[in-house]
């Protein structure tokens, strides 16, 4: 599949029903409860960085995002028989993890290029300890290469998900990096800010739960 062909393969009426799909079966069957979801941009290149420990995780948060997006998930998910036609329906491509994947790298900047969402789970892979991990440069890179916002996201209640385990995201405030040069010092200061807005965020449901409620701003 060619770039172009993929991203009019994404069509809006697929995005939407996804959402109506998989976005509502994520609502009800984790229990979703989205704070400070007003945070989303509507329109413009974006990307969202979220923390990951489980397969609920990628459903989870694209319900609580309202507005198409564009996953990256590990190279080995796409081999799975089934699961590998379901993810790229609804605009998820791949990358080859521990190596570099220069055609992943182009279409994720060319997402944002194009004015739509990225969302990477920035660890890289589930955390199995049950709190978030580190940060990979992935989503600092796109971000300061195509000088578009970050929008750190944090996912709790996930992790060893069962049916009905109640789930919250957490959208935090929009990280802009003007200033940062595009290069691997650059790279490493905007990612340990976007991997300590995602920390607090996590901490911040695990402490403030009432439902419907918004993060405090950024300190």
């Amino acid at each position: 599949m060619t770039q172009e062909e993929y991203f009019l393969g994404f069509t809006p009426a697929r995005w939407r029903a996804g959402q109506a799909i998989i976005g509502n079966a994520a609502r009800l069957l984790g229990r979703l409860h989205v704070h400070g979801a007003e945070r989303l941009p509507r329109e413009g290149g974006l990307v969202i960085a979220v923390n990951h420990f489980s397969w609920f995780d990628p459903p989870g948060v694209g319900a609580a995002i309202q507005r198409r997006v564009y996953f990256m998930a590990k190279s080995e998910v796409h081999r799975v028989p089934g699961l590998r036609q379901l993810i790229r329906y609804f605009g998820t491509f791949s990358v080859r993890r521990g190596q570099s994947d220069r055609d992943a790298v182009r279409l994720m900047r060319e997402v944002v290029r194009r004015g739509e969402a990225l969302g990477l789970f920035v660890e890289g892979t589930r955390q199995r300890s049950g709190v978030p991990g580190v940060a990979l440069p992935g989503a600092a890179m796109v971000a300061l290469q195509e000088r578009v916002p970050v929008l750190p996201v944090a996912i709790r209640g996930s992790f060893r998900w069962k049916p009905f385990q109640r789930v919250d995201v957490a959208f935090g405030e929009l990280l802009r990096f003007d200033d940062v040069p595009a290069n691997g010092k650059g790279y490493k200061e905007a990612t340990q800010v976007i991997e300590r807005e995602i920390h607090r965020l996590w901490d911040w449901l695990g402490e403030q739960p009432p439902r419907g409620t918004t993060p405090p701003p950024r300190p």
